[in-house]
């Protein structure tokens, strides 16, 4: 019999192990209808970037429990993908085209769409590989990607349906825009700082009121006072006359109680075009002031409704109008150090501009009504303490969703508008309804298709998976995207299919560097999973993401977690060897079978702790039930020949069962030695050996 090499080393084992492993078919499922359905949908990666840390403990989380359950026999289905991510890939891209000169505006559609599509299939087998590397058993036969043809036929469906059933509507309402990224973004996608910026004190006509932001006063449409401030009492209902820095003009003044009369001088400037809280008022008193003047264009700089400083952008502006102020008398005095509230993009950080726009919304109450009942019916459970409050909140009061992008990247909304005639009369189609119509430039968010996708990935991958494996079985996701994602996930299925798409939702915790501070690339402290194999192993990296971990809750790794890991590969591997090739032949004894008992029960606890989604729990078990029973005490015992070697190589055979869920690569190494020497069926893969039972 071949001898076992004297250390483990997992550059030896892991990419032909892997191989083996996809080569046999065993990551499909099972075939029959004796097998239990079991699916899990993969969170789709961005199809164009490298996996990070926070990828790798999805891969992670989800490997176990597919590989557990496909232990137990059961049809087990990872399906894989990846996303098209939307604003997120343009972003990238157009930085690609800046450091040659270009930008996305010196192509057309068409061009640029293919572009950015060549783009991301040249990087697009990066993260799967990566995925592979990390030891994820997904069916890769079945991977979809968002903008498959088929997935984008049945996400522009779900929005026609929805349209015909009245919940879509095309309304003129203020958006959060990037001017840098082109684009509008959902109240969810918007960054908010607390920031210290000035507060100028102006002079209104009879009034001084406060502001920080002068340079959108070209926009104002009134000027407001709470209803029951007695100082402004005899003002409310008249016009008065403002001297400003276009001239003379007339105001009305108006009464409504969102003034915070504790607020600057208790008197408040309203511009319906640029500030959210102002177009509400404009909705109340649409009889009384007129409606939104655009001042501030799309493209960051004011309009010409901004008299001499139109053209400039918004800081320049401010910057010129402040000091105009100043000059002509008007500007009574300035609050250097007022504290308040900054939204800003997510992916480049510039400040967001409230601009009004036509967009096309979803009406969310009768979606988020479904959900809550599903809550209440306890058809879903959500695993991460607090979470479940959380996600009732959103749900409760969430407001309706804006799924119109400014981006051409992306599933284009089907909408189309006949030639010469307004945009607010539109057929709602999958083709052109004639030569004399023109498409809607815009895309839908990405959330939007990616709201749908447990049921569209599942009718899209294989015929007859939408009624075998829906509803799925858990979405693990990181807990940052439960309102991005989790919840959109749960509206849309329950409209679709008249059914929840999950019935556990598991929330794993962001990754921190081992002293508990984020991770970013301006601190250095950045881990990349991918060098963490190469130095230590797939097993080591996936067992110090997950052991102790807890769903909903940050996790502290660093080096000594990855090297101590790699420990226990070294132990899993001498232990075996010392098992199987220097301990010494003899008679069955009386504790044999306790042994054989207690190890089996071990398995079998460890196997609960899996099943109700305690995964840190139970790789923790795993690991001390191993290395402090087995090797500490077991073995010692075999060693002055208590327990039997046969024995001993059954017990080893049913901890490297228990193990396998965790550390793959090095137990199934293992089981390969095993088979070598005759010790298990010549056709056997551990990955396909099935788990102990009670």
């Amino acid at each position: 019999m071949p001898s076992m090499n004297k250390q483990y080393d997992h550059s030896q084992f892991e990419d032909s192990i892997y191989k083996k492993w996809e080569d046999s078919g065993g990551f499909r499922p099972k075939d029959g209808k004796g097998a239990k359905p079991y699916c899990i949908i993969m969170p789709p990666p961005n199809a164009n970037d490298p996996l990070h840390i926070g990828h790798a403990m999805f891969v992670t989380i989800e490997d176990i429990l597919i590989r557990y359950q496909r232990m137990n026999g059961k049809a087990a289905l990872w399906l894989p993908g990846t996303d098209h991510a939307g604003i997120e890939t343009q972003f990238v891209f157009e930085k690609k085209l800046k450091k040659t000169g270009k930008s996305r505006f010196d192509y057309d559609r068409e061009t640029l769409y293919k572009m950015i599509w060549d783009y991301v299939e040249e990087n697009s087998g990066v993260a799967v590989s990566q995925m592979k590397k990390l030891g994820a058993s997904a069916d890769w036969s079945r991977q979809k990607f968002t903008l498959d043809k088929d997935v984008v036929e049945m996400v522009t469906d779900t929005f026609i349906k929805m349209h015909k059933d009245g919940l879509i509507y095309k309304g003129l309402r203020l958006v959060n825009y990037c001017t840098h990224c082109g684009t509008a973004f959902s109240n969810l996608e918007v960054n908010h700082e607390e920031r210290t910026t000035p507060l100028y004190y102006m002079k209104y006509g009879p009034f001084i009121l406060a502001t920080t932001r002068p340079e959108t006063k070209f926009g104002d449409t009134a000027i407001m006072v709470h209803p029951d401030d007695k100082r402004y009492q005899k003002w409310i209902g008249k016009e008065v006359d403002v001297e400003g820095l276009q001239g003379k003009f007339k105001m009305s003044v108006i009464a409504d109680s969102r003034v915070d009369m504790e607020f600057g001088t208790g008197v408040v400037k309203v511009t319906p075009g640029h500030d959210f809280n102002d177009f509400e008022v404009w909705q109340r008193h649409k009889d009384e002031i007129q409606g939104p003047r655009q001042v501030i264009g799309f493209d960051g700089r004011m309009t010409d409704l901004a008299g001499k400083y139109a053209g400039m952008k918004v800081l320049k502006a401010r910057e010129m109008v402040v000091e105009d102020l100043k000059k002509n008398e008007l500007l009574e005095k300035v609050d250097d150090n007022y504290n308040h509230t900054v939204g800003t993009c997510y992916r480049c950080g510039t400040i967001i501009e409230p601009l009004p726009m036509s967009q096309f919304y979803v009406k969310v109450k009768p979606l988020t009504k479904l959900a809550l009942k599903a809550l209440k019916d306890n058809k879903i459970k959500v695993y991460g303490a607090g979470y479940g409050k959380i996600l009732k909140h959103w749900l409760t009061n969430l407001e309706d969703w804006n799924i119109s992008r400014q981006i051409v990247w992306g599933i284009r909304i089907p909408v189309w508008y006949k030639k010469g005639t307004s945009k607010d009369d539109y057929v709602v189609s999958i083709e052109s309804p004639g030569k004399d119509y023109v498409q809607e430039e815009d895309t839908f968010d990405t959330w939007f298709s990616s709201s749908q996708w447990p049921f569209v990935t599942l009718k899209a991958s294989n015929p007859g998976d939408s009624e075998r494996f829906y509803p799925t079985s858990v979405m693990e996701t990181a807990y940052d995207i439960l309102v991005f994602w989790v919840m959109r996930m749960m509206m849309m299925g329950l409209y679709v299919t008249g059914e929840v798409p999950f019935k556990d939702v598991y929330l794993h915790g962001l990754i921190r560097d081992g002293k508990g501070q984020k991770m970013s690339k301006s601190k250095g402290n950045v881990v990349n999973p991918l060098d963490v194999v190469s130095l230590y192993g797939a097993d080591a990296l996936r067992m110090a993401l997950v052991i102790r971990s807890t769903p909903g809750r940050d996790k502290n790794v660093g080096e000594q977690d990855f090297r101590a890991m790699r420990n226990l590969t070294n132990k899993i591997w001498n232990s075996a060897r010392f098992v199987l090739e220097f301990l010494e032949e003899s008679d069955t004894k009386s504790a044999d079978e306790v042994f054989l008992n207690e190890v089996n029960s071990m398995a079998v606890a460890v196997g609960k702790k899996i099943d109700s989604l305690r995964i840190g729990l139970a790789a923790e078990k795993a690991y001390n039930d191993f290395w402090h029973w087995f090797c500490d005490i077991k073995i010692e015992e075999a060693k002055e020949g208590k327990i039997s070697k046969k024995a001993m190589v059954e017990g080893l055979k049913t901890m490297m069962i228990m193990l396998h869920p965790f550390v793959p690569f090095v137990t199934e190494a293992v089981w390969e030695e095993m088979r070598s020497k005759g010790l298990v069926k010549e056709e056997e893969m551990l990955m396909n050996s099935r788990w102990p039972t009670a």
